[in-house]
């Protein structure tokens, strides 16, 4: 059988604050090297399936520029397979933006189509795990199944972020509700569909021709489907996956890395995570430094004297003499100056964190307080980001009110777009 995998890139990751001011979720590099989107990507890939669609909206630009021809996913293939990126457009009938992840399908169905695959595996862009679908492909077929839902386990009290469900002892799907106050189970759905082609074609048009509907998979297609019988499984998944749509969990996840043992396996040459990088040279140590627990991407420096504890370097970042980085993630270029504290913090591209400024702290409390750095931004010498202070994107020195950006307090630039 043909299988064909869409996969939903358009949102806008409000959630993840600065990170998402520029580029959309699963453009937000991860774990030094990486976009979230390269894991649904070289899922696919690594389990068979070379024929991906895209369907991006908000601020693409820094998604189609990773994605490219498809070429380090083996993904650049003209005639049969390979990617494309599909965007919203306007049309003599009702197309225009996505009113939500069902809609963005529909919207899409005329080239989702084409080629009559015989299933269409829906993917978010935005989780982190790796996935072999092909078992799921033969569960599916074996079931003679409408619709296979990947299902996973999750803790008690984070059961009301997702939709929960029910099932019988042959998998079937028995009651699905989405995020529910009081969830009736720790099943929740991870957002990965297997359709056929002909059924998704028929219940999405029928949605998209329901005014009441709010267009979501997870709202509306998925319940309708259980309501009208239609033969829906759930296929369990038991490796790591994280939803990580907010600044919480993106910063968890990055933790569960560097654990001694962790769950997330980016080690493991048999399931390559592939993705689209540029040529930078080793690690360069100056000096003894006390490097703990972290991971340290290529082009980085880490000056004598710098403390560097259970945080994660992406390339080119410079750590100065007696600068101090703890239980952070800190994006391609930024510089922390010397005698700079950055402490359970966040940190975009091309930050400078001057002499003697701290950003956060924090690391020995149990209560997870996060503070935040925009692209581009400064923070002056001596000045303070409190936990869950937030610096936006592109600020200077004259943009700050005073010395010390409070908890819940947002720094944004005071200057046009175009002085930019």
């Amino acid at each position: 059988m043909k299988t064909r995998a869409v996969i939903l890139a358009g949102g806008e990751g409000a959630r993840l604050s600065v990170l998402t001011a520029k580029r959309t979720k699963p453009a937000v590099p991860f774990a030094g090297k990486y976009r979230i989107i390269d894991f649904a990507l070289s899922n696919c890939v690594n389990s068979g399936i070379f024929d991906v669609m895209i369907l991006a909206q908000y601020r693409p630009q820094s998604l189609i520029e990773h994605i490219g021809s498809g070429a380090p996913w083996d993904l650049n293939r003209d005639i049969t397979g390979g990617v494309k990126i599909l965007t919203p457009y306007k049309a003599r009938n009702d197309s225009d933006w996505y009113a939500g992840t069902a809609d963005a399908v529909q919207q899409n169905f005329t080239f989702i189509k084409q080629g009559s695959p015989d299933l269409v595996l829906v993917l978010s862009g935005d989780h982190i795990y790796t996935m072999d679908y092909e078992p799921m492909i033969t569960f599916h077929i074996d079931n003679q199944a409408d619709l296979t839902m990947g299902v996973i386990n999750v803790p008690l009290d984070e059961a009301s972020r997702f939709g929960i469900l029910s099932m019988d002892k042959k998998n079937r799907v028995t009651s699905f509700v989405e995020k529910p106050a009081q969830p009736p189970s720790t099943l929740a759905n991870m957002g990965v569909y297997l359709f056929n082609r002909e059924l998704l074609d028929k219940i999405l048009w029928e949605d998209h021709q329901n005014e009441n509907s709010s267009h979501d998979f997870g709202k509306d297609i998925i319940p309708r489907l259980i309501q009208s019988k239609a033969r829906v499984f759930a296929y369990p998944y038991t490796g790591y996956w994280m939803d990580v749509g907010t600044v919480q969990s993106y910063w968890q996840a990055h933790l569960d890395l560097l654990a001694p043992a962790p769950a997330l396996k980016l080690y493991d040459r048999r399931w390559v995570v592939y993705t689209r990088t540029e040529e930078r040279p080793p690690v360069h140590l100056s000096g003894k430094a006390d490097i703990f627990a972290s991971m340290i991407c290529n082009g980085s420096i880490i000056e004598a004297g710098a403390h560097v504890e259970s945080s994660v370097l992406s390339p080119g970042v410079i750590v100065k003499a007696g600068a101090v980085v703890r239980e952070s993630i800190i994006l391609t270029d930024s510089v922390i100056e010397s005698g700079a504290v950055v402490e359970r913090a966040v940190i975009d591209k091309r930050v400078r964190v001057e002499q003697n400024a701290r950003v956060g702290w924090g690391v020995r409390e149990p209560d997870i307080r996060i503070a935040m750095v925009g692209k581009n931004s400064i923070i002056p010498a001596g000045y303070v980001v409190e936990p869950e202070g937030v610096v936006g994107t592109d600020v200077i020195a004259s943009d700050y009110p005073e010395t010390i950006v409070r908890a819940g307090q947002f720094i944004q630039t005071r200057r046009q777009p175009n002085e930019i």
